[in-house]
């Protein structure tokens, strides 16, 4: 049913979103030119990897020894629309059309985030991982990390087919509020350090 589910919407919105998806590349690259896809590895269902797509929304702007700059300064005033209204990840469509990705699941982080999980979160990849989450409704961006990894591993133990219409739905209309997003720069939280232990060491 939830493979169903995610198949029937994600290639209805495909089709229905087409034409959006034309426009907004279009104006990615006349904005800011190739690529017009973020694309980047992210651990999926039992941490194996598969790449995610998402339009583009930074320049690559550079300092003057060659480094990037900073996210905040690298963001566009267009990127940053779609950020606030969500357009930047329709792309992960396709991810779902091929099975890499639910329309509802936790969030896939950054492949570098795996080594420092304790073994209760990584429980988050026992399921695959989604668009849209119980954390994301439940505050997205503004939760910390710790409770960001309980509202997943409560959805790991939760999950049934009408929570996820529930989920979306939620989804739906914090888009349209544009809601849960970091008010002051629509940039993604503070890296993840790991879990500190009784001692104070990071694992």
């Amino acid at each position: 049913m939830k493979r169903m589910l995610d198949l029937v919407v994600a290639i209805t919105l495909v089709i229905a979103l087409f034409p959006m998806g034309v426009i907004i590349a279009c104006l990615i690259k006349w904005q800011l030119g190739n690529p017009i896809f973020f694309i980047q590895k992210r651990p999926g269902l039992k941490g194996e990897p598969f790449y995610l797509y998402k339009f583009r929304t930074m320049s690559e702007g550079t300092d003057s020894g060659g480094e990037l700059l900073e996210d905040e300064k690298r963001l566009t005033t267009f990127g940053n629309i779609l950020r606030k209204t969500s357009l930047d990840e329709l792309p992960q469509l396709w991810n779902v059309v091929k099975g890499e990705l639910s329309l509802v699941g936790p969030r896939p982080l950054l492949m570098e985030y795996l080594p420092l999980y304790s073994a209760e979160q990584m429980r988050r990849h026992d399921v695959k991982p989604g668009i849209t989450g119980w954390a994301q409704v439940n505050g997205r961006n503004q939760l910390s990390w710790e409770k960001k990894f309980d509202f997943d591993l409560w959805y790991v133990d939760h999950a049934s087919f009408w929570l996820d219409l529930k989920i979306i739905g939620m989804t739906l209309l914090k888009v349209v509020k544009c809601d849960g997003i970091n008010q002051a720069s629509n940039l993604p939280m503070e890296r993840f350090q790991g879990v500190k232990s009784s001692s104070g060491d990071v694992g």
